[in-house]
């Protein structure tokens, strides 16, 4: 362990039961005071370094419950497509193109973030549009939600996709007149993903890296990778093994297996791997289900229909109640948390009829922390039942910040102003953990803290003003939330006496500034267990001279 570290010079954010200190200190990794600066000195030791905040912040690290890491990682390396940067159909295509003239013939281009919606032409591109800029290549591109993708020709002739092909149960090929459009939807991508040659250990632990120093550098000590195994299988358990053992692994992770049929759970079971809430660095607790797809991508399952002028219908349900219920009970039954996605109010309720379902006096559903992720659109009533279950929401409020106006559009004003309740959640004691799903949408805490407090999407507009929250809610959802809804609260989430030293010092005083000075605010220091994973202006290195 190095030298205890005393943290003085603005104020301390212990969270929202204790307030704010003047002073912390930390030892052993722990937080051992924290309160006013002449009490917390005097507990110094000789020999402590020192943090002067000059009039900063210090916070809980953030802990990003419900996000992709390992795709996240291998993205970065992938051709942006997000909406922040594309905004026309030319500059999609033009993006492609270049990177398959840096490739040789033959191999594969992959992008990610897309959003059709945002693009000028106001739909998805077509297979026909990527064959013009990437002819000898396949290409995958897939949409800023992760729940459809286009595919060129060479892609589908990979896939040994035709014309014919059937649609796979809880997804769907797009076809117009006969003929494939290159859109995939839901679990339809598999037929595509599967073609697609598998990353090597190497670069898996290469993006887990990578991706890690990423969320470092935003003030994350702890994160989450929600679907374990769709992108490389069970290799990817071993890829987080190897970066755990290599010093590689940055973030305190909540490991949730991919559990559809097609996920790795059963054979993840099958060689051994238990669930493990207690790891302070690997922790294997959970499995992820899938009940839906997204509002944005028209595929999230309604009880009412979407508009009309935005195409109509439903949503899509991704298995039949039948075959979800039988997997929640068997996940439930193994000890596993069930963390199954669920946006729409009709896909919410059947997961939320099979998690009742599956509560059994051998196997209760009280003290299971199980949660539905996402929980986007839902009654009252369904609040009531996951509150009296102790089922947690883990929501999104970026999505409200990137997707809301989408949701107006697709779903009308009222359902878009209704979504995602974080005060109601927080007021009747659901202890929402607020996430964004990157890289769904941006990583960045801000942002998100942003939407929190303000309920202002990306373009300007408010919807439900009535569910926003003070900073003080915002950063404890961000935080000890995350921290409940991983079975960690009693280690961090807080910055109380005997708390692990996970502390994020930020560049402004977030409680005190305009919300719309939020979005320039950065992490300048990020501690895991007292020891620095970012370090911006190298505080800690001034500090050890």
């Amino acid at each position: 362990m190095s030298a205890p570290l005393l943290i003085t010079g603005g104020r301390i954010f212990r969270g929202l039961s204790g307030g704010f200190a003047e002073a912390l200190l930390v030892q052993d990794g722990r937080v051992a005071a924290v309160g006013p600066a002449e009490e917390v000195e005097r507990a110094a030791p000789n020999g402590a370094r020192r943090v002067d905040l000059a009039g900063r912040v210090a916070i809980p690290a953030f802990n990003e419950a419900h996000m992709h890491l390992l795709p996240y990682g291998l993205a970065l390396s992938q051709v942006n497509l997000r909406a922040e940067q594309v905004t026309t159909l030319d500059e999609l295509l033009r993006r492609v193109g270049e990177a398959a003239r840096k490739v040789p013939k033959g191999a594969w281009v992959l992008g990610r973030g897309y959003d059709h919606g945002a693009l000028d032409v106001g739909r998805h591109p077509t297979a026909e549009e990527l064959d013009r800029v990437s002819p000898d290549n396949p290409v995958h591109i897939v949409r800023t939600c992760g729940h459809m993708s286009v595919a060129n020709t060479a892609a589908i002739r990979a896939a040994g996709v035709g014309h014919n092909t059937p649609d796979p149960e809880g997804g769907a090929i797009e076809r117009r007149g006969g003929e494939l459009t290159g859109l995939f939807q839901e679990r339809a991508m598999r037929l595509v993903v599967d073609s697609i040659p598998l990353p090597s250990e190497d670069a898996m632990v290469a993006a887990i890296e990578a991706a890690g120093h990423d969320l470092a550098a935003r003030g994350f000590a702890s994160a989450s990778d929600m679907n374990v195994g769709m992108t490389a299988g069970l290799n990817e358990i071993a890829a987080y093994r190897r970066a755990l053992a290599e010093g590689r692994l940055i973030q305190r992770m909540w490991q949730v297996l991919a559990g559809n049929p097609e996920g790795i759970a059963e054979a993840a079971w099958n060689e051994g791997l238990r669930p493990d809430h207690t790891h302070d660095m690997l922790a294997w607790g959970a499995v992820k289900v899938f009940g839906d797809g997204s509002a944005g991508g028209l595929t999230a399952a309604f009880f009412e229909p979407y508009l009309e002028s935005a195409g109509g219908g439903t949503g899509m349900f991704m298995f039949p109640d039948e075959t979800i219920h039988r997997l929640l009970a068997l996940y439930h039954r193994q000890g596993w948390q069930l963390d199954i996605h669920a946006i729409g109010d009709a896909a919410i309720e059947q997961v939320l009829v099979g998690m009742e379902k599956a509560d059994t006096e051998e196997a209760p559903l009280a003290g299971r922390r199980h949660r539905i992720e996402h929980c986007g659109f839902l009654n009252a009533g369904q609040r009531a039942r996951m509150k009296a279950h102790g089922i947690i929401p883990v929501p999104q409020p970026s999505f409200m910040y990137e997707f809301g106006d989408l949701y107006v559009r697709n779903l009308g004003q009222a359902r878009a102003e209704a979504a995602y309740p974080m005060r109601t959640w927080l007021e009747e004691g659901h202890n929402p953990a607020a996430s964004t799903d990157c890289p769904v949408c941006s990583v960045d805490p801000f942002a998100n803290l942003f939407t929190m407090v303000t309920r202002r999407t990306n373009k300007g507009t408010v919807l439900g003003p009535e569910e926003a929250l003070t900073m003080e809610q915002a950063v404890h959802c961000y935080t000890w939330c995350g921290a409940h809804s991983q079975f960690a609260e009693g280690r961090r989430g807080t910055l109380e006496p005997g708390m692990q030293a996970d502390i994020a010092v930020l560049s402004r005083d977030i409680f005190a500034i305009p919300p719309e000075e939020l979005l320039a605010v950065e992490a300048d220091l990020t501690l895991r267990g007292g020891e620095p994973i970012f370090d911006r202006h190298g505080a800690l290195r001034a500090a050890a001279a």
